[in-house]
């Protein structure tokens, strides 16, 4: 298949038509001065429309292009036309919404907390090759090394669908930089990526059960932050989730993005338990569980990034770890919708 019969057909998969037609339904509603009025709702339609207004201005530049362009030339859009087919994949609920990534230090003392800092570069670089906006909301440095657990927002088109994939954990082999011997050391790193949840329409909750604590930061953001208890933790009492935020300089931005955290959270565990209220999700909650590994980065005694669900594999663990995740990436979202077909 040439590849301007292969954009003729994701114009149809990609739905650009209606999605053209959306547009102008929103930009509509924009005109009327009654749709100001909700500042919620003014957040998600402004976002939606900027994602599809952004992912049409991508399909019509090479659609464009495609039409004047040499088959060589063609051949050398293949990165972008392969990244519009990726957007084929996004169908569920939040894929389309910005993502909240954790990350949690397992077991390995300080070589787990300088690998969890590794993971945590690794996607900062992902999100700016790709051009997404980083956002640090928490950060708990090792007292040695590394980091003990960080929180990043990474926004932009399709970042959660995109991202989803990564939770898991993380399994590193090496020579510990960390011990006089050099030995060969195993690390374990938890990732949790989770929907960002903007408005509190899609994810209502009785307000007395959550228990609001707060505390003495000792994050980044300036000395009133170290000395003032301007940090926010939030519990979800009947699932036991808990968010925090210690990053911002006053309280009450603290307490904003804690709740947005668990907000995501707990659309994160409905999605999981094919819940649509949250009364239906009440009960025990076990917050990111540990088990097997998704993904092996080895660098001692060979050099090899191999994931486990789809045996998608590097040799060149350095170009990873720069942020050069997009074939692992686009190999879990394939995976996943193969796994869709056949149930």
């Amino acid at each position: 298949m040439n590849q301007k019969h292969k954009l003729e057909e994701l114009r149809e998969h990609l739905k650009i038509d209606e999605k053209k037609k959306r547009i102008s339904a929103i930009e509509s509603e924009m005109n009327s001065p009654d749709f100001w009025l909700d500042d919620q709702a003014v957040q998600a339609k402004t976002r939606e429309l900027k994602n599809l207004k952004d992912e049409i201005k991508k399909f019509d530049d090479i659609y464009e292009i495609a039409q004047i362009a040499s088959d060589e030339e063609l051949d050398a859009l293949m990165p972008e036309i392969k990244d519009l087919e990726t957007g084929t994949y996004f169908h569920n609920k939040y894929d389309g919404n910005n993502a909240i990534i954790n990350f949690y230090t397992g077991a390995g003392g300080v070589d787990a907390q300088d690998w969890t800092e590794m993971l945590y570069k690794m996607y900062l670089r992902w999100a700016e090759k790709n051009n997404y906006v980083i956002n640090i909301l928490s950060e708990t440095r090792g007292d040695e090394a590394g980091i003990k657990n960080a929180t990043l927002e990474i926004s932009g088109q399709y970042a959660y669908g995109k991202l989803k994939g990564e939770s898991g954990v993380h399994r590193l082999v090496r020579q510990s930089p960390f011990n006089a011997k050099n030995l060969r050391q195993t690390s374990f790193s938890l990732v949790e990526v989770m929907p960002e949840i903007e408005t509190d329409s899609e994810i209502n909750f009785d307000q007395k059960d959550i228990r609001i604590d707060v505390y003495r930061s000792g994050g980044h953001g300036g000395q009133s932050v170290n000395t003032t208890d301007s940090a926010v933790r939030i519990t979800h009492i009947p699932t036991g989730i808990v968010a925090t935020c210690q990053n911002e300089r006053s309280q009450l931005q603290n307490k904003d993005t804690a709740m947005k955290v668990l907000r995501s959270r707990l659309a994160k565990l409905m999605i999981e338990q094919h819940k649509d209220k949250i009364a239906e999700i009440r009960g025990d909650y076990s917050s990111p569980e540990w088990g097997n590994q998704i993904r092996s980065y080895v660098i001692h005694p060979y050099k090899m990034v191999k994931d486990h669900r789809t045996d998608y594999e590097s040799k060149d663990p350095d170009a990873v770890f720069m942020g050069d995740l997009n074939n692992f990436i686009d190999a879990e979202i394939k995976w996943q919708a193969s796994k869709q077909v056949s149930e």
